[in-house]
């Protein structure tokens, strides 16, 4: 059976969301999460699944997870407390207050104060306290929001925002981009006037399809593009703009085709292949659109392949510039919780600069914990988005783990918490091992399970509660779900409660008869040449499974995520994706890539790696010399493309979430209580 992982390949295109990526963005918390038993050596315990509600917040007068600015209402956490002097102050979780107004925020040391720059000075910038509660970091805006003159008021759980009425006075552009190849790229800059601060967001959007210029001869081929398509950007601005600019940039009628005449010489004529003349190709303007929806002004740009926008802010005037540029991270090193930095740098690779968002944990600090975090609450199969899954699990940060088949949302990888294995290892790719005590362990890892029969026979189990499919034995526990699909036609599935077999029962087609399993033991499935073994394991034999680790060091610790291929071991680079059974278009590709690594001082780094300036991401062998000259003493791999996310506190730090996959499972951060 085909999939993602046997060929290697994760899936890289991007899907375009339903929603705003702003109310992705600010996705609110839920309250479902999941705890496991654990696993015996011999048999499967059941999973349990229950409700997790977060901790009441201590010292809150009101609290809630929505937001009415100017009468539009999204998701975003946000709690009041009692001041002084009687007065209440309002406080709005970070990711909300940074990605729905546009707030920048600036580097500190000091996880408890929070320096911001919005219409403002960079030099003397405004500096916010914070609060961790939960999973969530808030600030204090009540300062911020009494001189920007907003109103706040309270109904239930929505906090109700009301900024003063903005105007767009004026959109100039400066310099106009041509068509741009990775190897020469023009930048731009845009200037958005206003009358006052307002919020303000940028988000991504879809590729943009050129448009085609019909040929004075209907019989020669249209030529395809030899660049990459522009893609659309919108920055929304919470200001109504003067009619003069969206006339000014509202697009004009495409002309019409030119009227085609027949020509008769070339008719009569014997056909000669000669080579079209092309006209000169006219660039596209890069600002799309102008327009004012619901009193917000909505700027569309069309942007060339190599280049994003980079918006900043600066008072007097009060302007908006927007800048085009082959790199627009703006580098930040912010100390979010206490063992908690936040990254954002250029990492030079010869003459390549890649744009590279971390988080460095301290595990060792008193309260931080990673444990495995998968999408689906009732079992393995399911994929959601990692800020969703994040949320549900009320972790503080997070990022994408190992692989999964796209099509049926199963995975394709070693899952284990708290020492149950919810799923297998394949291929001996590499993997991620640990403890809560902030011990760590890399390396490509094999589960070695044998069935043995009362006569002693021994059979090996290939894969545990896999979505990897192969002639052989498979086995699926209560971890898998309540019940067990066929993968393949006629399988043979036995159902072995209390270490005995009690039914024998043909699988039919794929996708056929569920059958449950036993909470009390686990399903066998023979699959292919497996079939025959049946014979040997008729109803009422006992049996029993041995398991170990390859190496047996893995056994040692709770924890597993596997992924691959394997990076770096003891500082060297130790990439070999052949070995991993990665195919060699995954190996060559040049792609956005996640990774996770432990440093010489004992930290341990989630990254997530994005397109070089101008390019495309780094292929295999760039990813590992990236990790390395980061600091990685041991390194590995994980699922990437439109997979890779960085989550931190309600918010994706590395990209608009409209661009992020759903994903099938994750490595949570978790701060506990003091």
């Amino acid at each position: 059976m085909p999939s993602c992982c046997q060929l290697g390949i994760s899936e890289r295109r991007f899907f375009r969301a339903t929603v705003s990526p702003i109310l992705l963005t600010v996705l609110c918390l839920t309250t479902t999460c999941a705890t496991n038993a654990q696993e015996s050596p011999k048999n499967t315990l059941p999973i349990l699944l229950s409700q997790s509600v977060a901790p009441p917040l201590t010292g809150v007068v009101s609290s809630g997870n929505q937001i009415s600015l100017n009468g539009r209402t999204l998701p975003g956490t946000w709690l009041q407390q009692p001041g002084k002097s009687g007065q209440v102050t309002t406080h709005l979780s970070d990711g909300v207050f940074r990605q729905l107004i546009g707030v920048n925020f600036l580097n500190t040391n000091n996880s408890a104060k929070q320096p911001i720059q919005w219409f403002s000075s960079v030099t003397k910038p405004l500096v916010l306290s914070t609060k961790l509660l939960g999973s969530y970091r808030y600030l204090d805006i009540s300062n911020f929001a009494q001189t920007s003159g907003w109103e706040i008021r309270t109904s239930g759980n929505i906090l109700v925002i009301a900024t003063p009425k903005t105007q767009v006075t004026n959109i100039v552009q400066s310099q106009q981009l041509s068509d741009a190849s990775v190897n020469s790229l023009q930048q731009a800059r845009i200037l958005v006037d206003l009358d006052r601060p307002t919020a303000w967001q940028v988000a991504p959007g879809s590729a943009i399809a050129k448009p085609q210029t019909p040929s004075s001869d209907p019989d020669t081929p249209i030529p395809k593009p030899t660049t990459p398509p522009n893609r659309e950007w919108t920055i929304t601005l919470d200001g109504i703009a003067d009619p003069v600019l969206i006339e000014r940039y509202t697009p004009q009628p495409p002309a019409a085709p030119p009227t085609l005449l027949p020509n008769l010489l070339k008719q009569l004529l014997p056909l000669t292949p000669t080579q079209p003349i092309l006209p000169a190709p006219v660039p596209e303007p890069l600002i799309r659109q102008v327009q004012v929806v619901k009193n917000q002004t909505i700027i569309s740009l069309s942007v060339p392949f190599g280049l994003s926008p980079q918006v900043n802010t600066v008072a007097n005037p009060n302007r908006l510039i927007i800048d085009i540029r082959p790199d627009p991270l703006e580098e930040r090193d912010i100390t979010w919780a206490p063992g908690l930095r936040w990254q954002e740098h250029y990492v030079n690779l010869g003459t390549e600069r890649f744009p590279v968002v971390w988080l460095e944990v301290n595990p060792r600090k008193f309260g931080l914990t990673l444990k495995p975090m998968w999408a689906s609450p009732d079992g393995l199969a399911g994929t959601a988005p990692l800020i969703q899954t994040a949320q549900r699990y009320l972790a503080v940060a997070g990022i994408n783990g190992g692989y999964f088949n796209r099509n049926n949302r199963l995975p394709l990888g070693a899952i284990r918490r708290d020492n149950q294995w919810l799923s297998g290892p394949i291929l001996n790719r590499g993997a991620i091992a640990w403890n809560d005590s902030g011990q760590f362990y890399f390396g490509r890892l094999t589960l070695e399970e044998t069935l043995i029969t009362a006569n002693n026979q021994r059979l090996p189990i290939l894969f545990l509660n896999s979505g990897y499919i192969q002639s052989g034995i498979a086995r699926y526990t209560p971890a898998w779900g309540a019940t067990y699909t066929p993968l393949t036609d006629n399988e043979i599935i036995l159902v072995v409660q209390k270490d005995h077999i009690t039914q024998q029962l043909p699988g039919g087609k794929v996708g056929g008869t569920a059958v449950p399993i036993p909470q009390d033991g686990y399903l066998l499935t023979l699959r292919a040449n497996a079939v025959s073994t049946a014979s040997q394991l008729p109803i009422g034999s006992a049996v029993s499974i041995s398991s170990s680790t390859a190496p047996t060091d893995f056994s040692r610790y709770p924890h597993i995520i596997g992924a691959g291929p394997l990076l770096v071991q003891n500082r060297q680079i130790v990439l070999d994706a052949k070995a991993e059974k990665f195919s060699n278009a995954f190996i060559a590709e040049k792609a956005i890539r996640s990774g996770i690594c432990t440093t010489a001082t004992g930290t341990l780094m989630i990254v997530a790696v994005h397109n070089r300036a101008g390019g495309y991401g780094p292929t295999l062998a760039e990813h590992a010399q990236l990790m390395q000259q980061m600091g990685c003493v041991d390194a590995l791999n994980l699922d990437g493309g439109s997979s890779t996310s960085l989550y931190l506190g309600g918010q994706l730090l590395d990209r608009s979430p409209s661009t992020a996959a759903r994903v099938h499972n994750g490595i949570g951060v978790f701060l506990k209580p003091r």
